[in-house]
């Protein structure tokens, strides 16, 4: 009669370390009852988990019964090997761990213009945390459109970053960062500077000429520039306050952006009572990317400056 012996094992898997820390347990509270408690679980649940693991390393590795709880040779020698290898684990555990305090590599990013002026300073704040975690990090920050932003990080030319956020793109995640409110401005020199909104009349305005965003907005946004005479265009909002500012122009602006414009007595804003728009701004990272410690810290910083 031939006798088949068990097949070494091959591998260690996720399933067979937590087995082994279930033996450490029992072992080491000298039996399954005792295991219980430090478990959670019951006796039976301990019994069967047991079986599966001996069946796995194909060794006995207790004996169990009416005489007690007590280890054969192999069970003695697996016990030792799991307090070697579950140490060293934990050691790898700690290792990687500790480079998490000394960043290295690069992070790049890309934004939006004019987000500097955000009172919340999110983003700001986040890259001031990771550089203070990794002095050696360097960051590289890329001023272009949305849809360039979107598309650089598509393609893996940025590791993240912020835009208006305005639909999400297939293969692209979104997290809102914080909303900024934008008002219809008019700069000194136009005819309606110093018109009071009580005397102007919707009609007056929408026949004004007006710049129309070339980058993606949703569309109850899209709403508010349909009603203006759109006679110019541009990509970013620098543009269109370029424009605005030759006083032959009106057009929404963030209202954090035009702010030093309009103490200094150079814009205006057009009856912000009615005339505005609310818009959700969002970080934007390329979904299944590959671990990279950099940009997971710089995420986590983002997060803890909310």
């Amino acid at each position: 009669m031939t006798t088949h012996r068990p097949v070494p094992l091959a591998q260690v898997s996720d399933f067979e370390i937590r087995l082994l820390k279930l033996f450490r347990s029992v072992v080491e509270c000298g039996g399954f009852s005792a295991a219980e408690s430090v478990l959670g679980i019951g006796r039976s649940a301990i019994s069967q988990q047991m079986s599966d693991l001996e069946q796995r390393l194909g060794l006995r590795l207790c004996q169990r019964g009416r005489a007690g709880f007590a280890l054969t040779e192999e069970g003695r020698e697996v016990y030792q090997s799991t307090q070697q290898l579950l140490a060293a684990l934990e050691s790898f555990r700690t290792e990687v761990n500790g480079l998490h305090q000394h960043l290295r590599g690069e992070l790049n990013i890309g934004l939006t213009d004019n987000l500097v002026t955000v009172p919340h300073m999110r983003i700001t704040h986040a890259l001031a945390r990771l550089k203070e975690r990794g002095p050696e990090v360097r960051i590289h920050i890329r001023m272009t459109p949305p849809s360039e932003v979107e598309q650089g990080v598509l393609d893996g030319r940025l590791h993240i970053g912020v835009v208006p956020q305005a639909g999400a793109l297939s293969g692209l995640e979104y997290q809102s960062l914080y909303d900024e409110r934008s008002l219809l401005y008019c700069a000194v020199g136009h005819p309606l500077f110093y018109v009071d909104d009580r005397e102007l009349e919707d009609a007056r305005l929408d026949a004004q000429d007006a710049i129309a965003p070339t980058f993606r907005l949703p569309p109850e946004i899209q709403s508010h520039y349909q009603q203006l005479n759109c006679t110019a265009s541009a990509s970013d909002r620098e543009g269109m306050a370029f424009l605005i500012l030759t006083g032959r122009y009106i057009g929404y602006l963030p209202d954090h952006y035009a702010a030093a414009w309009v103490q200094q007595g150079r814009l205006r804003a057009l009856k912000p009572g009615t005339r505005y728009y609310d818009l959700s701004l969002a970080s934007v990272t390329r979904k299944g990317r590959r671990p990279h410690l950099v940009l997971e810290s710089f995420l986590e910083a983002l997060a803890a400056s909310g």
